[in-house]
Order: structure tokens, then C-alpha cells, then sequence
């Protein structure tokens, strides 16, 4: 950010060397990257005013000019195309220095003597990127009222440095003259003089121009408008345009301008709509449509879609939010009303448009920092203030004004102790409420310390340690005594899930497994070979700018394929048997494809060999039981990778944590694999999450339990954990055991059925059970089987 100090003490009456302003502002945290003094090579340049123009007698393309210089009269031959009687402009005299060291001597041209030089901006040192385009071929012509034989350095503020600032993310209320000269005055402990806000309005209405604003996107928040009339399209006053210049914007007109200005001055961006262009002579701001087509004003078609805000008439797209307007409603000079607006747009959302586009500008540098919400009526008030003062247009009475968010007032307590502390300081309460109220905090004292409430510019104050650093960079980090290191020693350990991790490994290596590792890059072709669903949200995966080759270009989503890997490298390698688990990372994305993705650990199993389902089985319920999570559901699994009746879907409290089962025949193929295989995924997270440590004693009891076996005929899709359901609800405390011991298909069964056996073991803590006791309840779980589930009782 460029900073002129001719601005800056405007607000900031400032009266100190530039080395030491840089240096004291550095300090405080503002850092002063370099400092520019454009006009320290310029010598002997004066405003001079041309009095007669003739033509030159042997050449064709030059003039000779009589020039008013202040205290002579001089002569100067030039062929700048845009001179003419009565313009002031810059006059190098004789043995004068242009920037760069370029000298200057009084001379013949084409036998006419020409007592020096009309200047360009270039020539006075300006870059290409800032010149008016008025005077990007001419020589530089100044207003009117500017006083003749004035040295050029004082007229366009050449005379006073500018500071070139490194703004850091977290202080968008820098990226402003005003926020630079509150940093500057609480720094030197000066006051701090704030513009002009104060609005005067003509005599006609808002509501006779305009109808009004509508806000459709949940990524406005805010959006102030008022409108201008009887517009006079100008060139800005030097001082304004001088302002402009130093801060790296080019000058065009005094409306866009304007905006230029109070963006630079209250780091609050705003808009200016032709409003004879706008439709319907409303504002809707919206989210884009897939495939919509905005002309922005680089005059470069833009392809939106729902990601981006738009800002809309009652037809069509007029501008991109935050970042740059419309061609088809931008201000000309045939402009006489104007829609001026001010808006606050979601900070994530105008980076990822400004990003997805390429199109970085000074309004998209701010939004996406965050915006102070206050900042829109504010700079939009004070361009009217300017534009009246200028000439440049009436305002119209009132105002637009919808917000679609609240931002309460922040508090934040400061406690003196914890402060002093911190800085390793002996600073007292008023001497702490002093540095924030040149900060514009304003405190009072409370029975913890201080009650500090935070401006709304200051989004980046939260908590208390925030504070406790404004105070000590106004006190001067410089300035604290280094102190020795305080700390104290706690006892270390390892987190919950790295122990949980080493339990479980445990009972995965009691039951024969092997732990393996591999990459987490994998191939996107690896989603098609485990036969998943088009829309399924395992596809959607983090793509590497750079990566090794095809075969690991995405980060993984899914750990399964490479467990299958494993296995079929296994398998092709006439290896009998394998098994073995891995603990990863997994990489998704949220719904914007454009966010970071989330970390996600889980465990993943996997074997071939002697075993089958029920020992895959056995071997969840064996590492739940490990965590204390306890009481695990299964129901039928429909996963693309699972055989559809050799699969389930682990559940705990309602709440799914993985699958298991056999691999999908289809799945087998693509892998190139000739034996069946045993799969699981299964959250470990959520394993950390619900794990119980705590070991609770439960007496066994010493009176003896009560048998009973029941065996169903049912139909092939009915769920065992339907038949667990009902027996659990129906037998109550006294049911101590259920098992399911054996399911029977075969030629005694019809082909659709199944015969499920179970045992219960019903048990009391204070006396032995009589049959009389369990059988109204075995004979409720008879009678809910056979009605709900269809379930037809066999012989025992």
C-alpha cells in the first residue's frame, strides 16, 4: 500500500522527519517496506502560464510559445499537440533537472530560441500506469487557479515523501489513509482529525430516481445506497488527482474519481451505476446462474455461476460484487444521475471470484480481508460530502439501507495483572486505557480491569490477548526489559487417539493381522475400479497441481483401494493367505469445491485366506468392544464395492461408523483378483469420540441364569438386527445374553427363507428365575416376530 504523507496529514497533524515516521510506525507494528521521494531529482520546474502561441516559421509541427513564469516572460518552441493560450502547465527552465538527473538548457530549435521545456507527467517522474489518459501524449495541463512560477514540487505534493506499507491480512483497517492515520496518531500520541460525514441533501427525493434494493444472495450482507443527480462529468481538481496518483490509481473522472478517493481514504470500496442504465431503476443482488455471461469493465466477457455474487438490475448482471462493475452501466460523460453503492460482500466468496477469474483489484484486495460493516454508509456519505463540495452533483434526500446480518458490539475484558504479566511490564490501568483510546477503543474500568468495546473496523480483536498486544506495541516491544522464560512442567502423554490406536492395533495383531501402509495420492480411475455410483461423494477429491503421474494424482478419499491393491499384489503373488489393517488419513472436500479439504482418520481391514465374513465380523465387534463403545447395529449394506448380500453397515447409537463385508464379484475383476476377499472401512475418529476409558465392575451375580432357544423361518431380507430388536425390547432387565448360534439355508427351507436360531439367557440379580417369570415374555417376542416379521416358529 502506498501511503502519501501530503494525505495523511490531513488527518494526522504530523510534523516529524520522514526517517523517524517510518521508523516509529515500524515499530508499532506498521511496516515501512521503502520510501519514495518522486521529486527530489526536479529542480528549477515552475507553473507557467502560456500567453500567445505562434507557428513556428520553418517547421510545420512545432509552436512558439510566450510563457508567464512569474517573475519573466520566456520563450519556448514545443510540439506537444494539447497547448493553448491561457493553459498553465509545468515549465523546466533554463540548467533545470528533470527525474532521473536529466538537464535541461536553453536552446535553438529550427534556428528559434527556446528558453526551456514544457513537462509531461512522465518526464516529472509519474508512471505510464497513473497519467491521465487526457495526457498520456500531451504535456501536463493544470487548473487554472494554480499560481503562476509555484514550483512544481509543491503544486502536485512532489515535495513530500511517500511510504510504501506491508499490510498484514489480519488489519484490512490499514489498507486506508484513514486507518494508517489512526495508527500514526496513536503512535505519536497526537489527535486524530476524521472527515466530513455530514450529508446536505437537495430537494428531491431518492425514491424519484431509484426503486429501491433487494437482497437475494446469502453473501451480501449489507448493501447502503444513495443516489446523485445533475451529474458534471469533470477531470478531479489537481489536488484529488495528485492524491490518486501517489497511491498508484490512475485519475479519469471526477465521479470515478471520487470513488477512487474515499476507497483509498476509508478502505471501503464502492460503486458508482449510471442509473439511466440500470432497468427497472432497481438493485437485486443475487448469486449467478451456471453459464450466465457478465461484460465487466475490461470490457472481458465473464462466464459466472451459483459461487459468484452478482449485482443485477430487474433484467440483467450489471456487475461482479466485490471485485469490478459492469461495461453496460459504467460512467461516461454523457452520465447524470448515479446510483452510488456500498456494500459489504462475504469475504471467502469475492476471493474465490476474484481468484477463479484472475482478476485481482484494489475493491477485491479489501473484501476478502474483511470489511468493516459500518464502512459502507460511512464512505458513501462522504463521497456525497465530496461531490457537493466539488460541484460535481446534487444529492437526493434519503437513503437504501438492507442489512441480511447483525454484527453486535464486541466487549472484551482486560485484566491489568494477566497484561503485565504477558509484556513483562508494570503498566498501569490508565496508562493501558490511554494506548487503546488512541487506537479508538474506548475502556472503562470494571472490577476485573478494564472493559474495552471494540470498533467495528476492528474485526481482528477477539479475545484478550488481543489487546494485550495493541498495548504493547504502543508501549514498544523495544522498550520491555527480555525476561527469562517462565513455565511449568506438566506430565506428558500421548492424546486419546494415538492410545486408542495402540489398543486397537493390539487386538488387530492377537487376531493375525499385519499393519501396511501406502500412499496417500491414488489414481481417479481408482473410483470406477471399486464400482461406485456417479454421484457418489467419494469422488469428489482434491486434484494435485503437480503430481508424480496419473496413478497419483488425487488425494485419496477412500483407503479401500488401496487395501485392495495390497491384496491383489498379494493374491498375483501366489500368496496363500494375507491380512492386514492400515490407519490413514483420508482427504474430502465440503460442498465448494474450492475450500481446503478435511482431514478425515480412518481404519481400514483387509484379508483373504482361510477366513469369511463372520470372522470380519467377529473382528469388529472385537475392536469396539476394545474401545468401551459397546452395543454395535448391523444392517444390510448397498455399497458399490460389497457383495449386496454378503455386506453391513456398522451402527452406534443411530450414528453410522464404517462398513464391512465381502468384495463386490465386479470389484474382485477389476482388481484382477480369483479369490474371494473381506473388506472394512470403519471411522476411527468417531471411535476416539465415543470411546469409553473408564472400566466399570459389574457383579456377576450368584444365582443361575435360565435358557432358552428360539429358531425362525424368515424371509431372506429380514435383518437379524430386527430379530435383536425385538428380543431385547420384549425381554427386558431379566435378559442377560442374546446370541445368534446358527442360520440354516437349504432344501428344507424355501428358496426365499432362511431359518435364524438364537439363545437367551435370562438372569436376576436377587433370587433364581422361575419359568413363570420369562415366559410372558418369550411368548411376546414369539407373537412381534411372527407379526411384524412374518416369522414362522420351527419344532424344537
Amino acid at each position: 500500500m502506498y501511503l502519501p504523507i501530503a494525505w495523511l496529514k490531513q488527518y494526522c497533524p504530523i510534523n516529524k522527519d520522514i526517517k523517524e515516521l517510518a521508523d516509529e510506525i515500524t515499530l508499532t507494528g506498521s511496516h515501512v517496506e521503502s520510501i519514495l521521494k518522486t521529486g527530489q531529482d526536479i529542480d528549477r520546474v515552475v507553473v507557467g502560464k502560456i500567453l500567445s502561441i505562434e507557428k513556428h516559421p520553418d517547421a510545420d509541427k512545432l509552436v512558439v510559445c510566450q510563457v508567464d513564469v512569474g517573475q519573466e516572460e520566456i520563450q519556448i518552441v514545443t510540439g506537444a499537440p494539447n497547448v493553448f493560450e491561457g493553459a498553465y502547465l509545468p515549465v523546466a527552465l533554463d540548467k533545470s533537472s528533470l527525474a532521473g538527473g536529466e538537464k535541461i538548457k536553453k536552446s535553438k530549435l529550427r534556428g528559434v530560441l527556446s528558453q526551456g521545456m514544457f513537462c509531461s507527467y512522465q518526464e516529472l517522474g509519474y508512471d505510464v500506469s497513473v497519467i491521465p489518459m487526457a495526457f498520456r501524449d500531451g504535456v501536463l495541463i493544470l487548473d487554472e487557479s494554480i499560481e503562476v512560477g509555484r514550483p512544481i514540487q509543491e503544486v502536485l505534493d512532489m515535495d513530500q515523501a511517500v511510504l510504501e506499507l506491508e499490510i498484514t491480512p489480519n488489519r484490512p483497517d490499514c489498507l486506508s489513509v484513514l486507518g494508517m492515520a489512526r495508527e500514526t496518531a496513536a503512535t505519536f500520541d497526537l489527535d486524530l482529525n476524521l472527515p466530513e460525514l455530514e450529508v446536505e441533501e437537495d430537494e428531491k427525493s431518492i425514491q424519484d430516481f431509484a426503486q429501491g434494493i433487494d437482497i437475494q444472495s446469502p453473501d451480501c450482507h449489507r448493501y447502503y445506497s444513495r443516489v446523485l443527480y445533475d451529474v458534471k462529468i469533470q477531470p478531479s481538481p489537481q489536488w484529488m488527482q495528485n492524491a490518486l496518483m501517489q497511491s498508484g490509481v490512475r485519475p479519469i473522472n471526477n465521479i470515478v474519481d471520487l470513488t477512487n478517493f474515499v476507497m483509498l481514504e476509508l478502505g471501503q470500496p464502492l460503486h458508482a451505476f449510471d442509473l439511466d442504465k440500470v432497468k427497472d431503476k432497481k438493485i437485486i443482488v443475487r448469486n449467478g446462474r451456471e453459464g450466465e455471461v457478465l461484460t465487466t469493465l475490461d470490457k472481458q466477457e465473464r462466464r459466472v455461476n451459483e459461487k459468484d455474487i452478482l449485482i443485477c438490475d430487474g433484467q440483467e448482471a450489471i456487475g461482479l460484487a466485490g471485485v469490478m462493475g459492469g461495461l453496460d452501466s459504467e460512467v461516461t460523460e454523457s452520465t447524470k444521475t448515479i446510483l452510488l453503492e456500498g456494500a459489504l460482500f462475504d469475504a471467502y466468496t469475492v476471493r474465490q471470484t476474484s481468484k477463479k477469474f484472475a482478476l485481482r483489484t484494489e475493491a477485491s484486495t479489501r473484501f476478502e480481508k474483511g470489511m468493516d460493516p459500518n464502512s459502507c454508509k460511512e464512505a458513501v456519505d462522504r463521497l456525497c460530502v465530496l461531490a457537493k463540495d466539488l460541484g460535481a452533483a446534487k444529492v437526493a434526500k434519503g437513503f437504501y439501507d438492507q442489512k441480511t446480518k447483525d454484527f453486535p458490539e464486541k466487549t472484551i475484558h482486560l485484566r491489568q495483572e494477566k497484561a503485565n504479566d504477558l509484556l513483562g511490564t508494570d503498566l498501569s490501568l490508565d496508562q493501558m486505557a490511554h494506548y487503546l483510546k488512541g487506537l479508538g477503543i474506548e475502556t472503562k474500568e470494571s472490577p476485573e480491569g478494564l472493559e474495552a468495546k471494540i470498533p467495528s473496523f476492528r474485526q481482528d480483536l477477539t479475545i484478550e490477548e488481543d489487546l494485550v498486544e495493541e498495548v504493547g506495541r504502543l508501549f514498544g516491544f523495544h522498550n520491555i526489559t527480555p525476561q527469562p522464560l517462565k513455565g511449568k512442567l506438566t506430565r506428558g502423554g500421548k492424546p486419546a487417539s494415538r492410545n486408542l490406536e495402540a489398543k486397537l492395533k493390539e487386538v488387530l495383531a492377537a487376531l493375525g493381522y499385519n499393519e501396511w501402509m501406502t500412499f496417500s495420492f491414488m489414481s481417479p480411475k481408482a473410483y470406477d475400479r471399486l464400482n461406485l455410483a456417479e454421484d457418489s461423494p467419494l469422488r469428489k477429491n482434491v486434484e494435485l497441481l503437480d503430481p508424480l503421474g496419473e496413478e497419483y494424482s488425487v488425494m485419496r478419499t477412500t483407503l479401500l483401494a488401496d487395501t485392495l491393491e495390497v491384496l491383489s499384489k498379494n493374491m498375483n503373488r501366489k500368496n496363500p493367505e494375507a491380512f492386514g489393517y492400515e490407519f490413514g488419513n483420508t482427504f474430502s472436500l465440503d460442498q465448494d469445491q474450492d475450500h481446503l479439504p478435511t482431514e478425515h482418520k480412518r481404519l481400514s481391514i483387509g484379508f483373504y485366506g482361510d477366513q469369511d465374513f463372520y470372522f470380519l465380523k467377529h473382528t469388529i465387534q472385537r475392536l469396539f468392544d476394545r474401545a468401551g463403545i459397546g452395543e454395535i447395529t448391523l444392517k444390510r449394506a448397498s455399497q458399490g464395492y460389497l457383495h449386496p448380500g454378503r455386506s453391513a453397515e456398522i451402527f452406534v447409537d443411530g450414528q453410522s461408523y464404517g462398513f464391512f463385508g465381502e468384495v463386490h464379484p465386479r470389484v474382485l475383476g477389476n482388481f484382477k483378483m480369483k479369490k474371494r476377499a473381506y473388506v472394512a472401512e470403519v471411522d476411527f475418529q468417531k471411535m476416539v469420540e465415543a470411546e469409553k476409558t473408564a472400566i466399570l465392575y459389574q457383579d456377576p451375580g450368584k444365582y443361575p441364569s435360565i435358557g432358552r432357544d428360539l429358531a425362525f423361518i424368515l424371509d431372506e431380507k429380514t435383518e437379524i438386527g430386527q430379530v435383536k430388536a425385538i428380543v431385547l425390547e420384549e425381554g427386558g432387565d431379566l435378559l442377560d445374553h442374546f446370541e445368534v448360534f446358527d442360520i440354516y439355508r437349504g432344501d428344507s427351507i424355501d428358496q426365499d427363507k432362511k431359518s435364524v436360531a438364537f439363545n437367551m439367557q435370562f438372569k436376576s440379580k436377587d433370587h433364581t428365575l422361575k419359568d413363570e417369570e420369562i415366559n410372558p415374555s418369550v411368548e411376546s417376542m414369539i407373537q412381534r416376530i411372527q407379526e411384524e416379521l412374518k416369522g414362522q416358529l420351527r419344532d424344537q
